[in-house]
């Protein structure tokens, strides 16, 4: 497997940037990405079961990992829930291929939503980033004459960044296409 270009590129660029940015007086205070985490909420899931394993087959050609199905933890009647059912999907990534799909995500997956402007700048407070993404059929594994219905996910980057503002540098250093508006 080769080396993502973005962990090459952490390493050469962003890293000494951020060090000098923030005047960090060790390598080991320089903000990191740890993981990005691929989730997909599907209510549905309760009425048909094969929404679970499409979702998976879906998400799994997406990031390039096996996806698992996630359950529920409690009954709720409202919902016609009932505990252990499937209701969603979710996949962790770390490393070669936590890298490779960043860089799928910013360079190919992002440009192809319509009227794309830039996505909002609201960390949450401990240099995390989430992004909501409307259709998977922005990223170019999904044959959208296959998929029976458009589903949207979840994608959250962890780092070790302390604030926002180190999270956002970070990020904005990896190619996130974040809005002109400056963070409040």
């Amino acid at each position: 497997m080769n080396t993502a270009e973005l962990k090459k590129e952490y390493k050469e660029q962003i890293a000494p940037a951020l060090m000098k940015q923030f005047n960090y007086s060790s390598a080991m205070q320089i903000p990191v990405l740890k993981k990005i985490v691929v989730n997909m909420g599907l209510g549905d899931a309760t009425q048909d079961k094969k929404i679970i394993d499409v979702a998976i087959n879906e998400v799994s050609a997406i990031t390039g990992q096996k996806a698992v199905a996630t359950y529920s933890k409690k009954d709720i009647a409202n919902f016609k829930l009932r505990k252990k059912m499937p209701i969603g999907v979710m996949v962790t990534l770390r490393r070669e291929r936590m890298y490779e799909f960043l860089e799928k995500l910013v360079r190919v997956a992002l440009p192809r939503i319509r009227d794309f402007k830039g996505i909002e700048s609201k960390l949450d407070g401990r240099g995390n980033y989430t992004l909501g993404v409307q259709e998977q059929i922005i990223f170019p594994e999904i044959n959208i004459d296959q998929i029976d219905r458009i589903q949207g996910m979840n994608i959250t980057f962890v780092t070790t960044a302390k604030t926002d503002e180190e999270g956002y540098a970070l990020l904005k250093a990896f190619g996130l296409p974040f809005k002109n508006a400056k963070k409040d």
